[in-house]
């Protein structure tokens, strides 16, 4: 119990930036990196319940263009934009950089480019114009899963992918993964999808999702020879956004 506590506590400090009683060190053990990777989705969840009561909260206070600019700009806070700042780096890098080094150190640097900033921007931007389209009834389904798929996405991600440096933020959770972390992290979201929104698109879901993010991380591994936490975040970002984009056609498929 206490190594799934552990895990727990790895996995929402990662995520996050609310802090818990409990603190992890880089000493973790591997199986903690591992157990962490199982609770992705559950912290996804709680990070959906946060967004369903706030949006429930203060949908009488606001006009629905503010609502969900309040509700973006406190998602993206409570997660310390660590997944937008990755979303950037990768499109400079991709854009940027000529070989796999190369890529490797604009991945390094701290600064963004206009070409980072340009898709940083046109994300937010998307995931704002979806937000706007959920139409009642699947809006709050949405909110509470897309956090959820999207943590989902990164145990996918690291499944069986290499970290091509030395050490790094992402480099532990990459090392210490299994094909038991993929599956109990989709079976936790199959569920949750399933529950909210039918087993057929849950099904959809995961397997679409899975086939673009498997194809995502092949594709990148050619470019720099593995995968690091900026191409997570980039595929946080990328599968979250397709989810809230299509969640109206999932009700349809229920």
């Amino acid at each position: 119990m206490r190594n799934v506590w552990a895990g727990f506590a790895l996995a929402w400090q990662f995520l996050t930036i609310i802090p818990l009683p409990t603190r992890w060190t880089a000493e973790a053990l591997p199986s903690t990196f591992a157990f962490a990777l199982r609770c992705f989705p559950v912290v996804g969840f709680l990070l959906g319940l946060g967004l369903v009561f706030l949006d429930q909260l203060l949908e009488q206070l606001f006009s629905p263009l503010v609502l969900n600019m309040i509700l973006l700009s406190l998602y993206v806070g409570v997660t310390g934009g660590l997944h937008q700042d990755g979303l950037a780096d990768t499109v400079d890098a991709l854009a940027g950089g000529t070989t796999p080094e190369h890529r490797l150190e604009i991945f390094r640097d701290s600064h963004i480019g206009a070409l980072g900033v340009t898709g940083l921007v046109l994300s937010l931007g998307l995931r704002y114009a979806g937000l706007m389209a959920l139409p009642a009834g699947v809006r709050e389904l949405a909110l509470l899963c897309m956090p959820a798929v999207g943590r989902w996405s990164l145990v996918m991600g690291v499944w069986k992918s290499v970290y091509p440096r030395v050490e790094g933020l992402a480099a532990s959770f990459i090392r210490n993964s299994s094909s038991v972390e993929s599956v109990v992290a989709t079976l936790i979201v199959g569920v949750g999808l399933g529950v909210a929104f039918g087993p057929v698109p849950a099904v959809i879901v995961l397997g679409v999702g899975s086939l673009l993010v498997r194809g995502y991380v092949w594709w990148i591994s050619k470019k720099i020879g593995g995968i690091t936490g900026d191409i997570l975040g980039s595929i946080n970002e990328g599968v979250e956004i397709l989810f809230v984009l299509c969640a109206p056609m999932l009700v349809l498929l229920a």
